[in-house]
């Protein structure tokens, strides 16, 4: 193999920031990329794929004690809990069982990075100071990033490996059977409005409708990812990755609504995770009717990940100047980043 070809490992290659990145590094002719997650995947030129359950320890040393050849880990993996502290083991988990897996073969490896959130700084908690720094003081846990973090700096202590930790905000992308995935749940919440003769409305809670956040958009996190794990400045740091600029849904929502031909009607709090729980009949005769991939239900929807967001009655933004400074100067308009996002559901005949 060629000296400067370089191998990435991309755990959880399935979600919307996994699947965008194993898309990006397959499209760099000096990258190979092997993505793991439970479902596998179909291997395709320069990439391939391992199915694996990381909790697993003993499966997880069986699959991946042969990838001497990796030389980046791109950690990207998630499992969802009922409680925040019952997030921590079984996230904590995965990523040691990786690197106790792969450490000891992969003897070329030169770098580990790190997926987070603005959950470092508490934005699932309630109103955060804003805008987040990545220097900003951690709260009182659980939080398995924490223990993440914490834990592969220790791990990099006297290794010829580094770090970095990602940090975007709401990602805005692809991925279908994904519970973090705004745009899907927003184009299949319009479009079912549409198909009910229903103007659009606003499902959040007061207060929501007028609060500044911004967004990820997943191509460009995937850019800074790989940036991040191969600009030397940029080694053992943290970055805040968004697109740039900021919103309000007042604004935004009307230019989804004209976006899917729909009328703006005030907003009205209603929980999605309730009032779309009976849907799947309808979804199913407008798969019907319009030609729509036979793609179940359950795998369109995120309901409760955009109850979730739909709740911020707060500001919701990070300063995305420390990646600027280091280096990484790519942005993108979050209006744009919706209406691409659409038009790709639309051709891959997801939505009418």
């Amino acid at each position: 193999m060629n000296a400067a070809k370089k191998v990435a490992l991309v755990v959880g290659a399935q979600g919307v920031i996994g699947r965008n990145l194993v898309d990006h590094l397959a499209r760099l002719d000096d990258w190979e990329v092997i993505g793991l997650s439970r479902r596998g995947g179909e291997a395709q030129e320069r990439v391939q794929y391992i199915a694996v359950d990381l909790l697993d320890p003993a499966g997880t040393q069986s699959k991946l004690r042969a990838l001497d050849h990796v030389t980046h880990v791109f950690y990207a993996a998630y499992q969802d809990r009922p409680a925040w502290a019952e997030l921590v083991p079984p996230n904590l988990a995965m990523l040691v069982n990786v690197l106790d897996a792969l450490e000891p073969a992969a003897v070329g490896l030169q770098h580990v990075s790190l997926m987070q959130g603005y959950k470092v700084y508490g934005g699932h908690l309630g109103p955060f100071k804003t805008p987040a720094r990545e220097d900003d003081a951690h709260f009182m846990p659980p939080e398995f990033m924490f223990d993440q973090q914490t834990f592969l700096e220790s791990r990099q202590q006297g290794k010829q490996w580094n770090w970095s930790a990602i940090r975007p905000s709401v990602v805005g992308g692809f991925a279908l059977g994904n519970p973090m995935n705004l745009a899907v749940a927003i184009a299949a919440y319009a479009s079912m409005s549409k198909e009910l003769g229903l103007p659009l409305r606003f499902p959040g809670k007061p207060g929501a409708y007028d609060k500044l956040l911004e967004m990820t958009d997943a191509g460009l996190l995937a850019r800074a990812t790989v940036w991040a794990a191969t600009e030397p400045r940029a080694a053992n740091q943290a970055f805040n990755i968004n697109n740039g600029d900021l919103f309000r849904w007042n604004d935004m929502w009307p230019k989804i609504a004209r976006y899917f031909e729909l009328d703006v009607a005030p907003p009205l709090p209603m929980s999605l995770d309730t009032i779309m729980a009976d849907k799947e009949s309808l979804w199913n005769a407008m798969a019907a009717k319009h030609g729509l991939q036979p793609v179940p239900y359950r795998d369109i929807s995120s309901w409760r990940f955009a109850d979730f967001v739909f709740s911020w009655d707060y500001d919701m933004f990070g300063d995305g100047s420390k990646a600027r400074r280091f280096g990484f100067h790519e942005f993108i308009d979050t209006e744009t980043m919706f209406i691409a996002i659409f038009d790709d559901l639309r051709r891959r005949k997801l939505i009418p």
